[in-house]
């Protein structure tokens, strides 16, 4: 939704004599399609203030020029480095209390020492999905939580439920996404499915994989496994 209102890069806006917090407020006011403003501060780059809205997407960032006469709908790219500041910066805003993440209702699957941990909230009719899964099962000592995620297909929930009713849910899972093997058992049985497609919407997640690390920092899409294996290792480092 915030995406679709801020589809172009320049906004005009009400000039205003200082763009503190009130100012911005003001200025934005009505312009947002529902999205709240959580805060407003001096971004650190250029002449400008960050915004941080938040709405059924969850967080997304725009800039304000000093006098809150011009909004910056885009995202700002270290010119040295390649670093998407903004995105950077939303991944930080989006993280989670990892002990918080239910456990207890994820299939997991434990190789090695287990010691790098990842959760996921996956589709079985997400390709991005399975490469990324595919990826993950590459990796020794690792920890994987799966959060069962049924948004893509109708057929998505029957497969999530039976998956979970398997005798051995972390073997249906993997079968399926690794080899296209469809789980057999009966999804009849009581499954935390609902209360999974809840947390993910609550939690922001509007693309599969959406996926957690220990420090409870957030990561969207199947990256290159280079750097899968990279973030990992920096949240979750040998013990010592």
């Amino acid at each position: 939704m915030i995406r679709a209102v801020f589809a172009s890069l320049l906004v005009l806006a009400a000039t205003a004599a200082l763009a503190d917090d009130a100012a911005v407020r003001r200025v934005l006011q009505g312009k947002l399609g529902g999205a709240a403003i959580e805060s407003v501060q001096k971004a650190p780059f250029g002449d400008l203030h960050e915004v941080v809205l938040r709405g059924p997407d969850g967080v997304r960032i725009i800039y304000v020029d000093s006098a809150a006469s011009v909004i910056l709908a885009g995202e700002a790219i270290d010119a040295k480095t390649g670093q998407n500041l903004t995105q950077e910066r939303q991944r930080k805003l989006n993280t989670v209390k990892w002990s918080s993440l239910p456990f207890d209702s994820a299939v997991t699957t434990v190789r090695g020492t287990g010691r790098r941990k990842v959760a996921v909230f996956s589709d079985p009719n997400c390709p991005f999905c399975k490469r990324f899964e595919k990826d993950l099962a590459r990796l020794d000592d690792i920890t994987v939580y799966i959060f069962l995620f049924p948004v893509i297909r109708p057929e998505s929930v029957a497969q999530t439920k039976s998956v979970w009713c398997s005798m051995d849910r972390a073997k249906a899972w993997n079968d399926l996404m690794l080899n296209d093997v469809q789980p057999t058992a009966k999804p009849d049985c009581d499954t935390p499915v609902e209360k999974l497609l809840a947390l993910g919407r609550k939690l922001g997640a509007n693309s599969t994989p959406t996926w957690f690390v220990e420090t409870g920092e957030r990561y969207s899409g199947a990256l290159a496994l280079q750097d899968i294996r990279k973030i990992l290792d920096e949240a979750s480092p040998p013990k010592r």
